[in-house]
């Protein structure tokens, strides 16, 4: 298993502070935590599809998924408050390293077509959300097992003030993104 100070060590720390021009150690972002978010919208039908889909995040991240509820009640979606319509994990220290390390060089080559993850998916305050559309580019979900297939959205939350200063750590951890 990867070990924290694998990931984030002093020649990330060196190289950010040399581009941005950081006077103090701590100014250099981080990685503050990876939230894996799965939407199940047969859910409101189908209880089984939620569980299933639990179960699959469950073996994707090794942790615990925590179930997400409606806000809001919808008639046109057949949706009311309080009903269980997706479930997310959030991950942080070791387990979030692990985790970036397995997307990165097992899930992603993985991808169809793969040509890299949009460059355009940071938010303005260094944080940078990724769409994937299949569950199974995960090792650790056998094809054979899965009844339907479920897409994700995971989010890289970093203390980067600035899209570039976020851009760069992800590059750092050798995050493929596409040539523009």
């Amino acid at each position: 298993m990867a070990r924290l100070k694998d990931f984030y060590n002093d020649e990330i720390v060196a190289a950010l502070t040399k581009k941005f021009g950081y006077k103090n150690p701590m100014q250099v972002p981080k990685l503050d935590k990876i939230v894996v978010n799965m939407g199940v919208g047969e859910a409101k039908d189908n209880a089984k599809a939620l569980e299933n889909a639990v179960h699959d995040m469950e073996q994707i991240t090794g942790q615990k998924a925590v179930l997400t509820k409606a806000k809001k009640s919808i008639a046109n979606f057949k949706i009311r408050e309080g009903m269980a319509i997706g479930c997310k994990t959030t991950l942080r220290g070791e387990k979030m390293y692990e985790f970036l390390d397995r997307l990165v060089n097992l899930a992603l080559p993985r991808v169809r077509d793969f040509r890299g993850v949009n460059p355009n998916g940071f938010d303005g305050r260094g944080n940078y959300a990724l769409g994937i559309k299949e569950q199974f580019i995960f090792p650790e979900i056998e094809y054979d097992k899965i009844d339907k297939t479920r897409g994700m959205d995971i989010i890289f939350v970093t203390t980067a003030n600035t899209d570039e200063e976020a851009r760069e750590l992800l590059t750092l951890f050798n995050m493929p993104f596409a040539k523009q």
